[in-house]
């Protein structure tokens, strides 16, 4: 089963971040993963994928504007109706809207016919509500969580692919 990990990345810190989630999803046997920056998708492989996670930085409490872009102008060409959908994000500040833009992602996927998923507090810690969220002055703290995070990503697409 294929994951493809996609993201918005101005500092380096959501490529980071799309990088330790890449390391969980790949844990799973039986999953490919690859991570692309927005600007050099491989469309094929996000065709064949049976999950797709958005990250993007926090911008003004909101995702950043590419990928808002990205989501209005590009995203119908990537066959993503029926696919496992999730998103994550940096940001600055705890506060800083990283859940919002999170939240503004998956309402894109949904509208894009994709099923959402984070695992909330089925799996327990670390509890994951809509997707993980970085501050940027300490991204290895939340390490662990991105990385369960990728692995219970792939889990759930294996599922929905009946693996």
């Amino acid at each position: 089963m294929k994951l493809s990990i996609l993201y918005f990345s101005k500092t380096g810190h959501t490529q980071r971040m799309a990088e330790v989630i890449a390391a969980g999803a790949a844990s799973v046997e039986g999953v490919e993963v690859r991570t692309f920056p927005l600007d050099a998708i491989d469309e094929e492989f996000v065709k064949a994928s049976g999950c797709v996670l958005l990250g993007t930085l926090s911008y003004l409490a909101c995702m950043a504007a590419p990928v808002k872009d990205w989501l209005d102008q590009e995203s119908g060409k990537y066959a993503l109706a029926g696919k496992l959908g999730g998103a994550f994000a940096t940001a600055d500040y705890v506060h800083g809207g990283g859940d919002l833009a999170i939240q503004n992602i998956l309402t894109h996927f949904m509208v894009r016919g994709m099923m959402v998923y984070s695992g909330g507090g089925a799996w327990g810690k670390p509890f994951i509500h809509l997707g993980p969220v970085a501050i940027s002055d300490d991204l290895e703290h939340y390490d662990a969580t991105f990385r369960a995070y990728g692995e219970r990503m792939a889990r759930q697409a294996q599922k929905c692919a009946g693996n």
